[in-house]
């Protein structure tokens, strides 16, 4: 057996966090245990003082509990048809493109003295590299990721600016968002609508909600 020091400090901590989640969810820890367990899960450096934190938990983890993670963090993807491009007109507007979607291969914003809000957290991918091609003048556009996914921005700014707080540092796998376009006397701004620990939370409320109604 690998000695845990040597394993990657990563998995390690995947395999702590998908422990308190289940414990959580299945009422063995409460609200204020886990979220703080939680925290020093991700915030921790040290394979040993991760390891500790689920050492006293003792119910393995389910099939049951692997599909609803995979379902409910991961990527959403299809095959299906869908248009190769989107167009959102804004002058002197507004409009808002969120919820479960299909995602084409390319999104073409114009914003004059109006504003586009694009949110991709539960959006559907038909492609792994979409492009927003932008055009903003006296507007913005506010787009919103998933943590797994990259973002590239390489959109000329004149009396305006892009503020990018999206982190970029997913798999190579994972879908790449590239911003271009023009923004002139504007702004874009990309970020996450929801951290990784919120969607931890969000994850363990839905585990516990789901598996609670189950054992009634």
């Amino acid at each position: 057996m690998v000695k845990l020091e040597d394993r990657p400090i990563e998995q390690v901590r995947e395999e702590v966090i998908d422990k308190l989640i289940y414990h959580y969810s299945h009422g063995v820890i409460s609200a204020e245990a886990f979220e703080r367990r939680l925290d020093n899960a991700m915030a921790s450096q040290d394979h040993q003082e991760i390891a500790q934190l689920a050492a006293d938990l003792t119910l393995q983890v389910d099939d049951n509990y692997t599909r609803q993670k995979e379902k409910k963090l991961n990527i959403n993807y299809t095959a299906g048809e869908t248009p190769d491009n989107e167009t959102i007109i804004n002058i002197m507007g507004g409009s808002d493109r969120s919820g479960r979607w299909l995602v084409p291969a390319e999104i073409r914003v114009f914003n004059f003295m109006g504003g586009s809000d694009i949110d991709f957290s539960d959006a559907v991918f038909t492609t792994p590299n979409v492009t927003i091609k932008t055009l903003c003048i006296m507007g913005g556009t506010d787009i919103k990721v998933p943590e797994n996914v990259n973002v590239v921005t390489k959109a000329f700014c004149l009396m305006g600016g892009i503020d990018n707080n999206a982190p970029s540092i997913a798999d190579r796998q994972a879908p790449t968002i590239t911003v271009e376009g023009f923004v002139f006397m504007g702004g874009v701004d990309i970020g996450l609508k929801r951290t990784i620990k919120e969607k931890f939370v969000e994850l363990a409320e839905q585990m516990k909600a789901l598996f609670g109604s189950s054992t009634r």
